[in-house]
């Protein structure tokens, strides 16, 4: 996924060309977006993660891997929503609008495309998003040293014997569990219980969309959400896991061009590992 965004000078023609996954077609679209949109024809709604971004413009990639690119304006709303019960909006502004940031937007049709009338989204979402913009905030911390002790210990993985590699795989932009990779992780863990000396590693993965810094979270994320899951749910101690990392985008399992590859790239894999040295020990 790409896309190219280019902005005109002050009280010029704006030009966007926008190139995603399944399309090749230019959009231009000519003029300042109003301030004003009492009148214009009502939009599609859109839900889905902020893709991509260039000032007056924002990429919104569904759950189906569809790009929509929207204008906005003065005149675009912008509300989170958190509080008790998620009854509480706080008008936001535009900076709000960040990579990786599930939004629900309502448009309108000018200019021969779509512009944002309103976007919503949630004050949590909000913060995991600055979170990972800012790439140094406290909360990432024990994460990112998580993942340098990993990598450190994978320059030895050849000591090891994979005995089953189990994958479990993520919406977009997601690192929830569903109710199969669930009965999944538990079936692992009673199959490494069967297993002598057996370790557990949990490597996670993302697919392409998206950008290197939001996509090394994400795989950190997914990961750790697999581990906890492992570990409270499946009861597997915690002494018998490997420091668990996530690789982003590295290490794909099928082409990331396609929805249908992307889907599979986006995994935990969960290694059940012996050592060399005691395989085969009883």
């Amino acid at each position: 996924m790409s896309a190219l965004f280019v902005l005109a000078a002050p009280g010029a023609a704006l030009a966007q060309e926008a190139v995603q996954a399944d399309s090749a077609e230019q959009i231009n679209v000519y003029g300042s977006p109003p301030a004003d949109l009492t009148g214009l024809p009502e939009g599609p709604a859109i839900e889905g993660i902020i893709s991509a971004r260039s000032g007056g413009r924002m990429q919104v990639t569904g759950a189906d891997e569809t790009n929509t690119t929207v204008a906005l304006s003065e005149g675009t709303e912008i509300r989170g929503r958190g509080g008790f019960l998620g009854m509480k909006r706080t008008p936001l502004a535009a900076d709000a609008l960040l990579n990786g940031l599930p939004v629900t937007v309502e448009t309108v049709q000018w200019g021969g495309g779509l512009l944002a009338s309103r976007i919503r989204l949630k004050d949590a979402d909000l913060k995991t998003a600055a979170m990972i913009r800012s790439g140094t905030a406290q909360g990432f911390a024990e994460q990112s040293a998580a993942t340098e002790a990993l990598r450190g210990r994978m320059g030895d993985i050849d000591q090891y014997n994979v005995k089953r590699t189990t994958n479990v795989y993520f919406d977009t932009g997601k690192w929830q569990l569903s109710s199969a990779a669930a009965s999944e992780l538990c079936a692992t863990v009673r199959e490494a219980e069967a297993t002598n000396n057996a370790l557990l590693l949990v490597v996670g993965y993302t697919d392409s969309v998206g950008n290197e810094d939001y996509n090394q979270v994400l795989s950190e994320r997914r990961a750790g959400r697999v581990v906890n899951y492992l570990q409270q749910q499946c009861r597997w101690a915690p002494y018998r896991m490997l420091t668990p990392t996530g690789m982003a985008e590295a290490d794909p399992l099928a082409d990331n061009e396609t929805p249908e590859g992307r889907a599979q790239n986006r995994r935990v894999s969960v290694n059940i590992l012996v050592s060399k040295a005691v395989d085969g020990l009883q």
